[in-house]
């Protein structure tokens, strides 16, 4: 799986830790621009208790299910990318 019989090289590994980086960056971003969305108008406006209550609990769960949901997927497609197809063949026409 890996290019020295199953141990990481140092590219690997700092590869590996950037995109958990960009996932959880990226993820929270993405979290708080929906949470702000949904629940910014309970925050900006004098709303009702009971709409206010509604769209902060919507908002922190659109923005955790968001959030781990772009983790997971940004994790998923580096794995799966990082793999070469077919390992030690090369390119035919190089």
């Amino acid at each position: 799986m890996y290019a020295n019989g199953g141990r990481r090289t140092k590219a690997e590994q700092d590869a590996a830790t950037v995109e958990a980086g960009y996932a959880l960056v990226s993820a929270a971003f993405a979290a708080a621009v929906l949470f702000g969305a949904v629940a910014g108008p309970a925050l900006l406006f004098d709303l009702p208790d009971l709409p206010s209550k509604v769209l902060l609990r919507l908002g922190t769960a659109v923005a955790s299910v968001v959030f781990v949901a772009r983790v997971v997927s940004v994790l998923v497609r580096f794995r799966r990318t990082a793999q070469p197809s077919q390992p030690g063949r090369t390119n035919p026409d190089s």
